[in-house]
């Protein structure tokens, strides 16, 4: 009598990378919709806890509700917990716990954190994963202590909760803030755009948030050994540099000439850095030029780089593309990361124009304002011109799924909806002319 043998289907690690982003959201859509995560005690709305949510665990900084005035305490640490899931990765932290209670990692647990942080090999990755928990702790336990003095000084006792908050927020490349009330919200930290500590503790936050679990790793190891780094690790660190000392030129030069030269510095700098996905400003960004925003627009599109806590294309997609042939530290690039770069920038583009053109004729609104608004969705962003919270449900609903994609990655998502099955053969070449 034959047997028949059923074997259990596994997802793939692209599923659960989806799957697992998609879980938290949904609980923290919950937990926020309940009366004691708002001032008021009431309940909020699902599509504004969703849209939240949404933008706490994508780490963007989008809001419908300012988070200092509209949420409480409760809710306020629910953002938080979904910011610090988010950024470190929600595979991530589901491992971190594995690893603490004394499980094992299995080889499919270790595939699934491979592709969840980009790391180009599974060996070493517990290791990794370990590192690069342990040193987000520590470097928002030094963010928070550098930013005390002044919000201890400015909101007393609760000010630890700020300076704490702010922290992870930054570090994580959120852009969530504390600062608005019910009178003067969304301000984001405009009230500090001439304050050297805390411009310069957020900047160095987003940045080292920003560059990636895998070249801290170098940093770490191989110290001011720069030729022992990743080839990678080389490029994320001067193509970050570039874009961050370039933009910052371009907005001294051209904004900010009504103040004073430190905070005129300070200022473009910061606004220079935060486009990096972090969603805080210093300045009123509507006061900024057409080309400024336009520069701003095309510096969240890139984001920050892989397996870090920063979205959008990513830095390296866009020096795989500029550079393409051309060799680099010694080394020549993957066709088949060419390829995938290529593929990223077209996703990319086609959700920020579609998104934006639909935002526009639904809500009647100037569409470079809502090409602003999509590439800050879709790069994970969080920076705004003010109309975000004045959308409607259709355009939240765009804005929500645009954050969704510019977090998970769009080549996670097609790994994830599509199941390739390799057979050895392949099919006859086409030449098609492009061009």
């Amino acid at each position: 009598m034959s047997k028949v043998v059923h074997r259990k289907k596994r997802l793939s690690s692209f599923k659960l990378i989806v799957l697992g982003f998609a879980a938290v959201i949904f609980v923290g859509a919950l937990l926020l919709m309940l009366p004691v995560s708002s001032v008021s005690g009431t309940q909020t709305p699902f599509h504004e806890a969703l849209f939240t949510s949404v933008s706490a665990v994508c780490v963007t900084g989008l809001v419908v509700q300012d988070t200092g005035s509209y949420w409480s305490s409760f809710g306020q640490a629910v953002i938080l917990l979904l910011i610090q899931t988010g950024g470190l990765g929600v595979i991530t932290v589901a491992v971190s716990f594995a690893i603490l209670s004394g499980r094992k990692i299995s080889l499919m647990q270790r595939s699934t954190m491979q592709d969840a942080i980009s790391a180009p090999k599974i060996g070493g990755i517990v290791r990794l994963t370990k590192f690069s928990v342990q040193g987000t702790l520590f470097i928002e336990l030094l963010g928070m202590t550098a930013m005390l003095p002044v919000f201890f000084r400015d909101y007393g006792i609760k000010g630890i909760w700020m300076a704490a908050f702010h922290s992870v927020s930054a570090f994580c490349n959120a852009g969530f803030d504390l600062l608005g009330t019910s009178s003067q919200p969304f301000v984001s930290l405009s009230r500090y755009i001439a304050n050297p500590l805390i411009n310069l503790v957020i900047m160095l936050l987003i940045i080292i948030g920003g560059i990636g679990f895998l070249t801290w790793d170098d940093i770490y190891t191989h110290k001011w050994h720069i030729r022992r780094y990743r080839v990678q690790s080389k490029v994320i660190l001067w193509t970050s540099a570039l874009l961050i000392i370039i933009p910052a030129v371009f907005f001294f030069v051209v904004d900010f000439t009504g103040s004073s030269t430190g905070t005129r510095l300070l200022a473009s700098t910061f606004q220079s850095v935060t486009t990096r996905t972090a969603g805080f400003n210093t300045a009123d960004l509507t006061a900024m030029t057409p080309t400024s925003k336009s520069v701003m627009i095309l510096l969240m599109l890139i984001g920050g780089s892989p397996g870090s806590t920063a979205g959008g294309m990513k830095t390296t997609t866009f020096a795989v593309l500029i550079l393409n042939d051309i060799e680099i530290f010694g080394r020549r690039l993957d066709s088949h990361a060419i390829k995938n770069a290529a593929t990223i920038v077209a996703l990319y583009i086609i959700f920020f124009f579609i998104g934006g053109i639909a935002i526009s004729s639904i809500e009647h609104l100037p569409l470079l304002d809502c090409l602003f608004e999509t590439a800050s969705a879709v790069g994970t962003v969080g920076l705004t011109l003010g109309i975000t919270p004045t959308l409607g449900i259709p355009s939240q609903l765009i804005l929500i799924l645009l954050m969704f994609f510019g977090r998970v990655g769009g080549l996670t998502l097609i790994y994830a909806a599509i199941s390739v099955k390799q057979n050895g053969v392949k099919l006859p070449l086409e030449k098609i002319t492009v061009g």
